[in-house]
């Protein structure tokens, strides 16, 4: 990454397997759940990833790494409700397999390091946080106490 884009790293343990946790990340049913109301998605390398993160900007995604319970990645699409960038938006997402449940890793990267760009970026650096937050909860909730992935 050059010193005129930015990015963020966050991580969070769950109490689920990896496929618990891949199903909650490209099934709509589970997306509407803990990321966005409306989100929706063509679960498929190619595919096509569109929510609202923030709850403010509707974003559009490529899927360009689809690996089952493995990693995803979307290639955010330009979106006339952003202001202009020359970089690429990526968000990759990882899941590592450990002894009680999964650690998820997401990776964004490819922010513009701009004026301009910085309401966008907190957005997406703290609601990816919080959707994130919310993924955990949800796949705790729905494995219950003392449960073992």
């Amino acid at each position: 990454m050059s010193d005129k884009e930015r990015g963020y790293a966050h991580r969070v343990d769950i109490r689920a397997g990896p496929q618990q946790v891949w199903r909650a990340l490209t099934e709509a049913e589970q997306l509407t759940r803990w990321c966005s109301p409306e989100a929706q998605m063509s679960a498929r390398k190619g595919g096509l990833f569109r929510a609202s993160v923030d709850r403010v900007t509707e974003l559009e995604a490529h899927i360009d790494v689809f690996e089952p319970g493995r990693r995803l990645r979307l290639i955010y699409l330009r979106s006339p409700a952003l202001p202009p960038a020359e970089s690429v938006i990526i968000d990759d997402f990882i899941l590592e397999p450990v002894p009680g449940g999964t650690i998820v890793r997401l990776l964004g990267s490819g922010v513009p390091a701009t004026p301009e760009w910085n309401t966008q970026y907190r957005r997406l650096r703290t609601g990816w946080q919080q959707a994130m937050t919310r993924l955990k909860v949800l796949l705790e909730m729905q494995a219950g106490p003392g449960a073992t992935p």
